[in-house]
């Protein structure tokens, strides 16, 4: 009996060993990728305000009493709608007193003229004097300029009558107005602001350190606070020469599409992503790797794990470190092209480990 017992744990010490051996030669797989070089991208975003591309403030050009506001708040116009009249009564009369003196004019220019006529007629007859002419001459030529000027009053009038209309310079929508029938205006002040239906375009202030970077039509992703969700695209389409508050220069972004949920004086958010110099000064070519493959190391140290295609194992390489944008690490040594690298798990392995490359359409669960 006792030597049955003493079999029996021989056997179990045995099974015990040949499992533990089939563990240390099991062969981890890894999560991989291959690296290439690429650009040391850096990104700034900057706050700016959604505005219109086209818009105005409408005014008469002519003083008045407002008679009838077509329009309200919201409202959306065509071009050439009227949005406002003024009283006509006092433009009709100048444009009355207008037509009188231009006929008056036409009247006494017909007289101006056959009075030369004959003068001509005469002088050659020798019956008048040559300064009886020359009278009569100037006379015609003073009706003749009168003329002119009475057309030109009667011109200005038939304007000022268009004048008291006040219509819709494009398409769009009214966004203010600021005046009531039976109120008194002057020319130039303002009636209404009206925004166009040209689209929507972001107004930033970009500081000095980054206007270099940028480019005419260049193509930015733009992001909305206040709606998340909302994800754009804008173009550069002009960039100012000369700096204003605290030195920053004015850039206008015109948005890529359009939004029913986008109002003019929102904020958005504009990233720049312009080719940088990493925290050592590295200018130039980098290598870009997921965050996840880095291993942290004593005194700040950063490694990552190289595979080696002729052995099949890993090894625990250092590298330097540029700059992190959108959870991808810009590495400028320790790392060369077509490097395969372990991109998941860097916590489990050990430099010199044996392992395998999981395959891409391999799907592992912990």
């Amino acid at each position: 009996m006792r030597t049955i017992s003493l079999l029996f744990i021989a056997l179990f010490l045995l099974g015990c060993n040949e499992q533990t051996k089939q563990i240390e030669t099991a062969i981890r797989p890894i999560k991989w990728t291959q690296v290439s070089l690429s650009t040391l991208e850096q990104i700034r975003v900057l706050s700016g305000i959604v505005a219109p591309v086209e818009a105005t403030t409408l005014s008469f050009e002519v003083s008045g009493k407002i008679e009838q506001v077509n329009v309200n708040l919201g409202a959306h116009v065509s071009k050439g709608q009227p949005l406002a009249h003024l009283h006509k009564r006092s433009f009709n009369l100048e444009l009355q007193s207008a037509k009188a003196k231009y006929q008056q004019s036409k009247v006494s220019l017909a007289d101006a003229k056959n009075t030369y006529a004959r003068y001509q007629t005469l002088l050659k007859q020798g019956v008048v004097s040559q300064s009886g002419f020359d009278n009569a001459k100037a006379n015609y030529d003073a009706n003749n300029s009168a003329v002119a000027v009475a057309q030109a009053q009667l011109d200005i009038a038939n304007k000022n009558l268009q004048d008291s209309i006040l219509r819709a310079p494009y398409d769009g929508i009214i966004t203010r107005r600021l005046f009531e029938p039976s109120q008194q205006i002057t020319s130039g002040q303002s009636v209404f602001e009206i925004e166009g239906k040209h689209g929507l375009e972001i107004q930033i202030m970009v500081p000095e350190t980054l206007i270099q970077e940028l480019t005419q039509n260049a193509i930015l992703p733009i992001r909305f606070p206040v709606l998340p969700n909302i994800k754009m695209k804008g173009r550069i389409t002009e960039i100012g020469t000369r700096a204003e508050s605290a030195n920053a220069f004015p850039v206008t972004v015109v948005l890529q599409g359009n939004n029913p949920l986008l109002r003019a004086g929102m904020t958005a958010e504009v990233e720049f992503i312009f080719e940088g110099i990493g925290r050592s000064g590295h200018k130039g070519p980098a290598i870009k790797i997921p965050l996840t493959a880095i291993s942290a190391g004593l005194e700040q140290k950063v490694f990552v794990f190289v595979y080696n295609t002729d052995e099949k194992v890993v090894h625990r390489i250092e590298i330097k470190t540029e700059n992190i944008l959108n959870n991808q690490v810009y590495i400028s040594a320790g790392l060369q092209s077509g490097d395969i690298i372990a991109t998941a798990g860097v916590a489990f392995l050990r430099d010199g480990q044996k392992v395998s490359l999981l395959d891409a359409k391999t799907k592992r669960f912990n």
